[in-house]
């Protein structure tokens, strides 16, 4: 069964723009994608789109159908009623390079202020050892695909622009669960994630985790484990006491070292990060 479906696409730049209406023929089984790339081809040339894999896997083609951020691969065309009017947008928290193209970059950057693993001193990648409850615990959060949809819905930075300076938003949060529910991960990112990230600004709305193509469970499984973790460090009688004496030892010890734990380094503490746990240097339980 064919028809003929009437869109309305977003054609400008950063400047300025309007909503342009097309009559495209859709056919059986199409998705978006099909008839931007039908539009594309037969009626507006010059159309901007990104796009790859055309399966859902490489988060390229992001836009907002209906006023709801989606992938246009991954939207049935079979899922608006013939007589609807279907209309594309640019992801609205990013800036516009061109109609449906938006600039993505601030995602990389905020993803660089994020420290990699660091594992145990003295222990080869090869020897690295872990339950399956803790590979299962972290799996979810790498089916991410960077579609960066839980960043442009988050209402953080998707109505206050200014926030994006302090706030790395749903990626990178998942992200820094990750790397923190890591049993060898050496850094403690509870600082971090509060101070650096701006975990406090988000208030667990779980508008992110209904835009997920790969359905994680962004706020259950990620932000709230995390933002727990850091009231714990901040808040737990035991754990703060804990801290201050660890803090307490390193100030009169040289370059703050413990014995039994690695030294600081100079270029992690600018960065407000330390590779030792001072709970556990005070002989308290860890918090992690």
């Amino acid at each position: 069964m064919t028809y003929t479906a009437k869109f309305r696409v977003w054609r400008g730049d950063e400047f300025a723009g309007e909503l342009q209406d097309f009559a495209v023929e859709v056919s059986e089984g199409e998705v978006v994608l099909d008839v931007i790339h039908r539009i594309q081809a037969t009626q507006a040339s010059d159309l901007a789109v990104r796009w790859n894999c055309k399966a859902g896997k490489c988060g390229s083609c992001s836009a907002e159908i209906n006023g709801m951020p989606k992938l246009m691969c991954m939207t049935r065309m079979n899922s608006f009623t013939v007589e609807e009017v279907v209309t594309v947008t640019p992801l609205r928290t990013f800036k516009v390079i061109r109609d449906l193209v938006t600039d993505v970059s601030f995602n990389y950057a905020k993803a660089m202020e994020v420290p990699s693993f660091k594992g145990p001193e003295g222990m080869a990648l090869g020897e690295y050892r872990m339950t399956q409850e803790d590979v299962s615990r972290s799996q979810e959060f790498r089916k991410c695909i960077e579609c960066f949809l839980c960043q442009d819905t988050c209402h953080v930075i998707r109505d206050h622009q200014d926030n994006k300076y302090a706030f790395a938003g749903p990626r990178l949060f998942i992200r820094t669960a990750e790397l923190s529910m890591h049993p060898l991960d050496e850094i403690d990112r509870r600082d971090l994630a509060q101070e650096d990230l701006g975990l406090g600004y988000c208030n667990i709305t779980k508008c992110c985790t209904e835009v997920c193509p790969e359905h994680i469970k962004i706020t259950d499984n990620g932000i709230i484990p995390m933002k727990e973790r850091v009231v714990s460090g901040k808040y737990d009688p035991l754990i703060w006491l804990g801290s201050k004496i660890g803090f307490r030892k390193s100030i009169e010890e040289d370059n703050g070292a413990i014995e039994g734990t690695p030294p600081v380094d100079e270029e992690m503490r600018k960065e407000g990060i330390y590779g030792y746990r001072p709970n556990e240097a005070a002989g308290l339980p860890a918090s992690r």
